[in-house]
């Protein structure tokens, strides 16, 4: 929006969270520097090796970091091996190495040796650094006076890169707790899909932040009954946003604490104009704080199923006829095949701003070619509802800070739940020293 400043831009220039892996990886290399610097090394004679070494190590995990740090080692002696195997072959025949026209292509057969020896040790991960190694061996040649020694250096120098990553990485680095900041946490990010259970790991993680104090919200697309059914036994401490952000739920009290509901008269406009579309229905309402599902028109068989599925829960009751309020209505959902929900969403969509009506379509979870179209309130949305809950809260916490989960990373894989949840954890307990550079960090983008 023109006059509004962007968070995280600069002169128009988008500077994104500064990563914790970021700091890490500068500090190992500082660590190889420092460790070269004691040692006398200046200058030109300052090895890279060590500082490469670290970098490609450094991962956002120990556990990772231990198999990068492994497999470098192995392409490292692969690499060495056949690198001192060269230059001794050079010590033997010297006329081979009087000449670049000789002496390069023989460098690039032993690149060749270097890489295939690895696939056929079933390494391939290591093959690059194989050939990385053989370069940095022989590559000063003929100016190598003693050939064991340059690929032991060489050898070192990823030792210390790996030590430095790993030691950087282990290290249990003081750390400060954010009890400031509320994490919103959309479920899609960490659950698959409606239907399914949360992944014991991220259950336990999530839990130990939840005991320890860590504010977090989750974010769901569905009603309280499907998401206190994937949550199972954590042990959430803030009030729940449902609904796609019509309703912000208190899961340890059973009650809602806000509810956007659909306009009186254009939920009745919405509902003649399905029925003359022939269009069957589910109609979410909230009374006593309780979600109250109605249905309009024949069940097909995909509903039947759905319906069959979703009335076992406790946390939901389906009624017959249309003894409701009209006030009561959050949503309003159409379950059918993909081809009919766009049929009705194109024959409707230009009357829906009128009528301050918004739309969300999404798979049917568990049924195969259908779609579920939804329509809600054009006030409810998520954003909106992050605001409500955020008032709330400052109630009693006047310093609390919002923070979007799903944005801190953008490295992790797609739905990457555990990497989500750790990543949540490094931002609420980062290591003392990393909060205070991102401090500095986040009042230069502010300038």
């Amino acid at each position: 929006m023109k006059g509004k400043k962007r968070e995280g831009y600069v002169f128009d220039i988008y500077f994104p969270p500064l990563g914790q892996r970021i700091m890490k990886t500068s500090l190992a290399v500082f660590i190889c520097l420092m460790f070269y610097w004691l040692r006398g090394y200046r200058g030109v004679e300052m090895p890279a090796e060590a500082c490469i070494t670290a970098i490609i190590c450094m991962q956002p995990y120990v556990q990772d970091t231990a198999v990068y740090a492994r497999d470098r080692f192995v392409g490292s002696f692969i690499g060495a091996l056949w690198g001192l195997m060269f230059l001794l072959l050079l010590a033997v025949f010297p006329d081979l190495g009087k000449t670049p026209l000789i002496l390069y292509p023989m460098m690039g057969v032993g690149v060749l040796i270097s890489l295939y020896s690895a696939v056929v040790m079933h390494r391939p991960d290591t093959s690059g650094q194989a050939a990385i190694v053989f370069i940095c061996v022989v590559i000063a040649y003929p100016e190598i006076e003693e050939p064991i020694l340059q690929a032991m250096h060489r050898m070192i120098d990823v030792l210390v890169g790996t030590a430095a990553a790993i030691g950087v990485n282990v290290l249990r680095w003081p750390r400060v707790k954010r009890r400031d900041r509320l994490f919103f946490v959309r479920t899609r990010d960490i659950v698959p899909d409606q239907l399914a259970q949360m992944h014991s790991a991220v259950l336990f993680r999530l839990n130990y932040l939840f005991n320890d104090g860590a504010k977090i919200c989750l974010m769901s697309e569905h009603a309280p009954a499907f998401l206190l059914s994937q949550l199972g036994n954590a042990h959430v401490n803030v009030p729940l946003i449902v609904m796609d952000g019509a309703g912000i739920y208190d899961a340890q009290e059973n009650e809602y604490l806000a509810v956007e509901t659909l306009p009186p008269a254009s939920s009745a406009w919405l509902m003649e104009r399905l029925d003359e579309l022939h269009a069957s229905y589910f109609i979410y309402t909230v009374h006593n704080h309780r979600t109250c599902i109605f249905h309009r028109g024949k069940l097909s068989k995909g509903e039947n199923l759905v319906y069959e599925r979703m009335k076992r829960s406790p946390y939901r009751h389906y009624l017959e006829g249309d003894s409701f309020e009209p006030g009561e209505i959050v949503y309003i959902k159409v379950i059918a095949a993909t081809v009919e929900t766009d049929s009705i969403l194109v024959s409707l969509h230009d009357a829906l701003p009128h009528w301050g009506l918004r739309t969300a379509v999404r798979a049917q979870a568990g049924l195969p070619g259908s779609g579920s179209l939804y329509f809600y309130s054009a006030d409810a949305t998520m954003e909106r509802a992050e605001e409500k809950l955020l008032c709330m809260l400052r109630k009693k916490d006047p310093a609390l800070q919002p923070v979007e989960v799903f944005s801190l990373t953008g490295y992790r894989t797609e739905h990457d739940a555990v990497h989500l949840v750790q990543e949540l954890g490094k931002n609420y307990e980062p290591v003392a020293l990393f909060a205070w550079i991102e401090g500095i960090w986040k009042r230069f983008k502010t300038q």
